[in-house]
């Protein structure tokens, strides 16, 4: 039955790509991202079927980065990530979370950490040059040595980048109606373990340039940068979000109603927000500020025409709380100041917002 709906799902995804390509057809796709859950387990052929649909109905640059999001146990097989390597894909992101059996278990995780080792031997013998690791701290019983032991572990995989995730507890997860029955990391405990992998990854050659993530040199993810930097990008398949032609959109989350929709001849949009100016301006500071090139007062005033010193004044403060710094003329946020961006991005908007009444918007 799975086997049946996964090839239903790629038949969808494959119309859908289509329907929305004379819309992109004026541009030149340059990454492609297969994620949100666990591509992988589609196994190589669907995935090569689904990359073609791509690679058939939009102009792909020679050298787009292409990612393949898996979970370690479901990417053990180099002969099956040689496939996908021939057919296009070209880097490989592997959910290892925690090198601690105990701690996968926690989060019901199945996959062994030698299942990772496996999964990066196979990425590298089925010639992959690009591997990224997630990790996840503050998960239930971990300290401050297991962590570092997990670090120091996903280190010597010698992937190109690693992602460091906090463990949050969302209401309706499994992990969150178990959470009396385990000691989680407080935020004192996150924050440490947080500081320790920025300056940890540091010295492994790892830089950061965005809150969670951090790179060899040249091996930034391309796509992910592309939402962080306000770049356009389409989505497809149940719960896609995508954010072009001046519109954030996404569809709706469940696969039946997803699957029906494309049967019908079109994908039914769940929320369309056109961005306004102001809402530019916005997301400008808000995502920006998620990463460590972060924001320059001329590159603000010229997109948006807007008045940069209420921000400025607000960084300044940062600045003596050693939460900002600038270099080069931008402005970015420190690791300190990263622990508390979502209070410190919150108080820049207040700050923007100020000045967006002031001014008259004309069309």
């Amino acid at each position: 039955h799975a086997e049946g709906k996964m090839d239903e799902y790629v038949r969808a995804v494959s119309a859908h790509l289509a329907e929305v390509a004379p819309r992109a057809a004026q541009h030149i796709v340059d990454t492609v991202y297969f994620g949100g859950g666990t591509p992988s387990y589609l196994g190589p052929k669907r995935l090569k079927a689904l990359l073609s649909s791509v690679q058939k109905h939009y102009v792909l640059s020679k050298d787009a980065e292409i990612t393949l999001e898996a979970n370690p146990d479901s990417a053990g097989d180099w002969r099956a990530l040689r496939t996908l390597r021939r057919a296009g894909f070209n880097r490989i992101s592997l959910g290892m979370q925690s090198s601690i059996e105990g701690e996968l278990r926690a989060v019901g995780r199945i996959h062994t950490f030698e299942q990772v080792r496996a999964a990066v031997d196979a990425a590298r013998k089925a010639k992959f040059k690009n591997v990224s690791l997630d990790l996840i701290y503050g998960l239930p019983e971990q300290t401050m040595e297991s962590f570092s032991a997990s670090l120091r572990a996903a280190v010597a995989l010698e992937p190109e980048h690693i992602s460091c995730y906090g463990l949050k507890l969302e209401e309706g997860t499994p992990l969150y109606t178990a959470r009396n029955t385990f000691s989680a990391a407080d935020d004192d405990l996150q924050a440490d373990m947080y500081l320790f992998a920025v300056s940890f990854l540091q010295e492994a050659g790892f830089a950061q340039y965005e809150i969670s993530n951090f790179a060899k040199p040249g091996r930034e993810s391309r796509h992910n940068l592309k939402y962080w930097t306000g770049r356009e990008y389409l989505g497809f398949g149940p719960g896609a979000h995508s954010y072009f032609g001046g519109q954030r959109y996404a569809y709706p989350r469940d696969l039946e109603g997803y699957l029906q929709a494309i049967a019908a001849g079109a994908a039914q949009l769940e929320e369309i927000q056109p961005i306004t100016p102001p809402e530019q301006a916005r997301e400008y500071l808000m995502l920006r500020m998620r990463t460590l090139r972060g924001i320059e007062e001329w590159e603000y005033r010229r997109k948006f025409g807007l008045n940069f010193e209420p921000i400025a004044r607000r960084l300044e403060f940062f600045e003596s709380h050693h939460w900002a710094e600038q270099s080069d003329h931008r402005w970015h946020f420190t690791p300190q100041g990263f622990l508390l961006s979502n209070t410190l991005i919150l108080e820049l908007l207040d700050a923007q917002s100020g000045t967006i009444q002031e001014q008259t918007y004309w069309k």
